[in-house]
């Protein structure tokens, strides 16, 4: 078993680890870019006018009683078509919209929802529409190409009152994988491991290595006591889980993943759906096939439908839509993401305050299709970022020299939006040094944080500068949102926390110094995330097969959680026999009654930090209320 995946050696394969390999572009840059003149090709521009929900506030009644035994709509959850005519837009919003389109010669295609209409129009057609010329610009970093309107854009009046948001009139944005590999180090300080295999007891895994770096789905299960569920026959059957996905990928890496650690699957149990045309294969393809090995390795017998989209413009909003829509996955993941800050006024229009903090992006979006996933049953998640409590770092840099950002506490959308789970990481206990130098132990499960290594670095491998600017501020995403009010369900929840005073976005330009590009709120009483952690540090990572990245891997990062708690969802949909539905009100309500210990559905996490926030025997913003105890939850929610 595991003879093709296991690694020969650390040093055989570091060289690949270091490389970066599977690390996702992300055009993130807020620096002006070059503004090349109208946009004048002629190729159709794909845009998608997100429909304003009725009845919001009811919606959001339903989606409480729907999990709320003793309610009259308990595990009553909606179908599309009831969804549409409930709280979808209403057929005259519908046909006003699509009569102005016509008027303007584009053809549109309603989702089933009612919750957005489709069209294509070139960039002068788009232009005119929306009173906003269609510029074609080049970014500051890398040279990248993409067009944004040049002006902000306005709504026609036949449209105001029906549409919220217009997605895809800028293609400036990617999103990031969060996927990270293991930290750069040079040759000097290369690691060495104290490798302790899991001894192979009654009950642990027989797919399961027991070392970190290569850990599979098996150990997963070992650390998680999923185990008692395989061992009642629970093996994802007759479930469906979804991966929403911006890169394309090659279903046979799964296959190979799973033959190759002895996991006995479904057969050809994967679909795709290509959402705009799909995603393409690129440096994200790795993503999606640890999503697909992940979500699709602890439910071995559930349907898998990868929904991939293009990296830019509203192919993200447009495949979490369809598959939303589509309504056949009992749950989904998601593990890209980006800054919740980046949807901010402040940093999109022009004249704006630099503490307006108005939503021009894809957040109201986002959480309409997530209420509706709600609704229908569905149970969402989304990797947290792996950045810690600096959610801008990854993309921006970080520091105060020359062209550098300052670094302010942030955290990742759409794992911010309060109708998701948000998926942490932690870092579970393992022996490393490096060459020449003492072992060190990290002992119990910790928030995931690489100031840990830190420490480590300074004192054994010290280097001018130090190791801070090499690791910070690797970890697991966390912390308050500015934008998201805190939800019902995290009211009584000892630990929850307020944004903190002076926290700024400042771009210390070489030319004109010091420029506050965004003032975030102090003190806002906002949705703190994540909402669960699992393992996710990759010295502690998993290992993962993926053509695009040259076949073996190892990587780690938040973006192995989020598949993982959708792979545990398909579990506990067959258990209980039904859709677990909206996690979060049901997580949350068993963790503030029945608190921690050996019968408990939550391990606390109480070491480690993510370069802010403390593990505590309570929330906290570094591991949300803990890690699972996949028996008991299943007991907890009525599972044979």
């Amino acid at each position: 078993m595991f003879a093709k995946l296991h690694r020969k050696s650390l040093a055989g394969c570091l060289a690949l680890l270091l490389a970066g390999v599977g690390t996702a572009a992300w055009a993130a840059d807020v620096r002006p870019s070059v503004d090349m003149g109208l946009a004048v090709s002629s190729q159709p521009v794909h845009v998608t006018l997100i429909l304003k929900l009725r009845h919001e506030a009811a919606l959001q009644d339903y989606i409480q009683q729907t999990i709320t035994p003793g309610s009259p709509h308990y595990r009553q959850f909606l179908s599309t078509a009831e969804f549409a005519s409930q709280y979808g837009a209403s057929d005259a919003d519908i046909a006003r919209v699509q009569a102005f389109l016509r008027q303007q010669g584009l053809s549109s295609q309603v989702l089933a929802s009612h919750l957005a209409i489709e069209t294509s129009a070139t960039p002068a057609q788009l232009g005119a529409i929306f009173q906003a010329p269609i510029h074609e610009y080049v970014s500051a970093r890398g040279g990248r190409h993409f067009h944004r309107p040049a002006t902000t854009p306005r709504l026609p009046a036949a449209l105001a009152g029906s549409v919220i948001f217009v997605s895809g009139l800028s293609n400036e944005r990617q999103f990031l994988s969060h996927r990270i590999n293991l930290p750069r180090l040079p040759a000097t300080a290369q690691r060495t491991f104290t490798l302790k295999a899991l001894a192979k007891t009654p009950g642990s895994n027989p797919t399961a290595t027991g070392i970190p770096g290569d850990y599979t789905v098996g150990d997963v299960a070992n650390f998680y006591n999923i185990n008692p569920l395989y061992q009642h026959g629970i093996n994802g059957k007759g479930s469906t889980v979804a991966i929403v996905t911006l890169s394309n990928f090659y279903p046979s890496d799964a296959q190979t993943y799973w033959s190759d650690i002895g996991l006995a699957t479904k057969p050809n149990r994967i679909t795709q759906v290509h959402v705009d045309g799909g995603g393409v294969f690129d440096g994200g393809s790795g993503e999606t096939a640890l999503d697909v090995e992940q979500s699709g390795g602890l439910a071995p017998w559930a349907n898998i439908i990868v929904y991939d989209a293009p990296n830019a413009g509203n192919g993200f909003t447009d495949a979490f839509a369809q598959a939303v829509s589509d309504n056949k996955a009992d749950s989904i993941s998601t593990s890209w993401g980006l800054p919740e800050i980046f949807n901010f006024a402040a940093l999109n229009v022009d004249g704006a305050s630099d503490t307006d903090t108005t939503d021009v992006g894809n957040l109201r979006a986002f959480h309409q299709i997530f209420l509706e996933a709600a609704a229908q049953g569905q149970s969402v998640f989304a990797a947290s970022g792996d950045s810690g409590a600096y959610d801008t770092v990854r993309g921006l840099g970080t520091g105060t020299g020359p062209g550098e950002f300052s670094a302010p506490l942030t955290v990742d959308s759409p794992a911010s939006d309060p109708f998701i789970t948000a998926a942490g990481g932690t870092t579970v206990p393992f022996t490393f040094g490096i060459q020449g130098a003492p072992t060190t132990s990290i002992t119990q499960e910790s928030v995931w944080g690489w100031d840990y290594l830190q420490t480590y670095l300074d004192t054994y491998a010290p280097t001018p500068g130090g190791w801070h600017d090499v690791l910070f501020s690797s970890g697991g995403g966390g912390g308050v949102s500015v934008y998201w009010q805190e939800p019902l369900y995290q009211w009584l929840t000892r630990g929850i926390r307020r944004s903190e005073r002076k926290q700024a976005l400042v771009f210390n330009d070489p030319s004109a110094g010091p420029t506050t590009l965004l003032a975030l709120p102090a003190n806002f009483r906002g949705r703190n995330v994540p909402d669960i952690a699992l393992n996710a540090d990759p010295e502690t990572g998993y290992v993962l097969y993926s053509t695009t990245d040259g076949g073996l891997g190892s990587a780690g990062g938040t973006s192995f959680v989020a598949p993982q708690l959708n792979g545990i969802s398909a579990l506990l949909t067959q258990s209980i026999g039904h859709r677990v539905g909206f996690w979060n009100p049901q997580v949350y309500l068993l963790q503030n009654i029945f608190g921690y210990g050996p019968w408990s559905a939550f391990n606390s996490v109480k070491a480690g930090d993510n370069w802010f926030y403390h593990g505590a025997p309570n929330y906290t913003p570094g591991a949300g209320i803990g890690t699972l105890n996949v028996a008991n939850l299943n007991l907890f929610l009525g599972g044979r």
